[in-house]
């Protein structure tokens, strides 16, 4: 990506969800600030509110990194904490890992990582047990 219009790092804590979506939020007021189309903030709406959804219900704790520039929208989650043992099973709508605590509160339903793909224009996903997991997803503006 070329020089950012927008960085922003949001740290996001694990189990927080009295504050679980104020980082999607913020994200969402920044890219209208800047006029990004209504197709392109909503679909990044969506990927930021579920990836800040799984930091706060899946990992240690992390933080969302935003960036915005000429190129695009880029979102990078950074987490410590278990990591994904099969990624492919992940990926599937309606699998879940997510604690009863999460259910519980309607969290939880296993349509985070595939929600994520579908709307972003590229997705990358790596995990290593015991360390953590990096998602990025890059959206275009156009």
């Amino acid at each position: 990506m070329s020089e950012s219009f927008i960085h922003a790092e949001y740290p996001v804590a694990k189990g927080d969800y009295t504050r679980a979506g104020e980082a999607s939020t913020d994200i969402k007021r920044r890219l209208r600030q800047l006029g990004v189309g209504s197709n392109v903030m909503r679909r990044v709406a969506v990927a930021s509110y579920e990836v800040e959804l799984n930091l706060v219900i899946h990992s240690d704790g992390g933080k969302l990194t935003l960036d915005v520039d000429t190129d695009g929208v880029l979102l990078v989650s950074e987490d410590v904490g278990p990591g994904i043992a099969d990624i492919s099973m992940a990926m599937r709508e309606g699998y879940s890992t997510a604690s009863e605590e999460a259910r519980s509160l309607g969290f939880g339903a296993g349509m985070g990582l595939p929600n994520m793909k579908r709307n972003a224009d590229e997705f990358d996903i790596q995990s290593e047990l015991g360390k953590g997991t990096r998602i990025s997803m890059r959206f275009r503006l156009a």
